[in-house]
């Protein structure tokens, strides 16, 4: 049995959604073959309408939120990924489909995963992250060149 940890859960019954703290185990994460401790994450815009549930950004529940994290890797099946690996998870359902970042740890499969550089600390990772999608939203209006990419 694995010892339980904090994650931020939004549920729904009806038309009515609740957001919690709850405390959770291994065991009631969702499938991967990468165990992380997550370490930063990042609050944007996505996150705020998934959690009011003024848009309807998540597609299955319960479900913790956090379209991102950054983190430790902890156990891994794939072996491009060892116990102590830091890494980084933008997107891929993250939130909508699959329990987001807003959680001590994360069971996300391998291929979604990238290695963070060691000249990138986690935090800073997750700066970036949310820069950038930031810089996504607001691509019609802005019309600035920040080094090649458009935002």
């Amino acid at each position: 049995m694995s010892e339980k940890f904090r994650a931020l859960m939004i549920e729904k019954e009806e038309d009515t959604q609740t957001v919690k703290m709850v405390d959770i185990e291994d065991n009631d994460l969702m499938e991967g073959n990468v165990l992380v401790n997550v370490t930063h994450s990042t609050l944007n815009y996505k996150d705020g309408l998934a959690i009011t549930g003024a848009s309807p950004v998540v597609r299955s529940f319960p479900m913790i939120p956090g379209i991102d994290f950054s983190g430790i890797v902890l156990s891994s099946e794939d072996n491009k990924f060892s116990e102590g690996d830091r890494v980084v998870l933008n997107g891929y359902g993250l939130s909508e489909s699959h329990f987001g970042g807003y959680s001590e740890k994360a069971r996300v499969k391998s291929e979604h995963l990238l290695k963070l550089p060691e000249n990138i600390s986690n935090k800073q990772a997750m700066a970036i992250g949310c820069l950038l999608y930031t810089s996504d939203a607001a691509d019609e209006g802005l019309g600035v060149d920040l080094g090649g990419r458009r935002i």
